[in-house]
């Protein structure tokens, strides 16, 4: 990869004659150098505290080829329509389910969800869908996490579910978890493994081998959990 001259926190670079747009973002509690793909196809960095701008773009050089796979499968992943009406399949819970018209009343129908009739010249139903499929997750993520962590012995301080657009959850050092609403659209098991992911980093706020460790005591097939990620995570946003 050969970088180009860009300014302020954005670089681009060239992979196998590419261009990748990388931004990188320094934070202050951060450990490890973090790469992450955004949803408008760029890559995010996250630089420790104890790190800087130069090892930053060497650890992004030596993820060449996690990049090339991500940019592969974003060109290759069936296109999500941008505007969502009668007969769009949407996801919940791992199954692809059409918005239809409630046969006994002014309502649509996403499975066993209730949205009331859009307004005279609204055709977009996403907005309207999404704001529901949000409003059950912070019925049953918090539920959840609360019933796996009381399963395996972890204390959590809050429970935050939030629109986040670059990762699937999060777990701060004051113990609060936050989950992306999106969780809701997922098969159960692969939600169960991002939260229990995050309940690991209540003992280590790392990915350190003690880290995934113990993630796979708590969740043995996690390798086939974060390939279910990689691979279908992102036509959910």
């Amino acid at each position: 990869m050969n970088r180009a001259d860009t300014p302020g926190n954005r670089i681009l670079l060239h992979l196998d004659g590419q261009p990748v747009e990388v931004h990188f973002v320094s934070h202050p509690r951060a450990r490890f150098y973090r790469i992450t793909f955004r949803r408008d196809g760029s890559f995010r960095c996250t630089i420790p505290s104890r790190g800087n701008r130069a090892g930053a773009e060497e650890f992004v050089r030596r993820q060449a080829v996690w990049i090339r796979g991500r940019i592969a499968a974003r060109a290759n992943r069936p296109s999500t329509p941008r505007q969502w009406a009668l007969g769009t399949a949407v996801w919940l819970h791992g199954q692809a389910l059409d918005v239809v018209h409630a046969q006994d009343g002014p309502f649509l129908e996403v499975g066993p969800l209730r949205i009331p009739q859009p307004a005279p010249g609204e055709s977009d139903l996403r907005p309207r869908i999404e704001r529901r499929l949000r409003a059950l997750a912070t019925q049953e993520l918090p539920a959840r996490t609360l019933e796996l962590a009381a399963l395996h012995g972890f204390q959590v301080r809050s429970i935050q579910v939030r629109d986040q657009r670059s990762r699937w959850g999060s777990c701060s050092a004051r113990k609060v978890i936050s989950l992306n609403w999106r969780l809701v659209q997922f098969p159960p098991e692969i939600a169960d493994y991002v939260i229990l992911h995050e309940l690991a980093h209540l003992r280590h706020l790392n990915h350190s081998a003690a880290f995934w460790a113990e993630v796979a005591r708590l969740y043995p097939d996690y390798e086939a959990a974060e390939k279910w990620l990689k691979t279908h995570g992102e036509r959910h946003l």
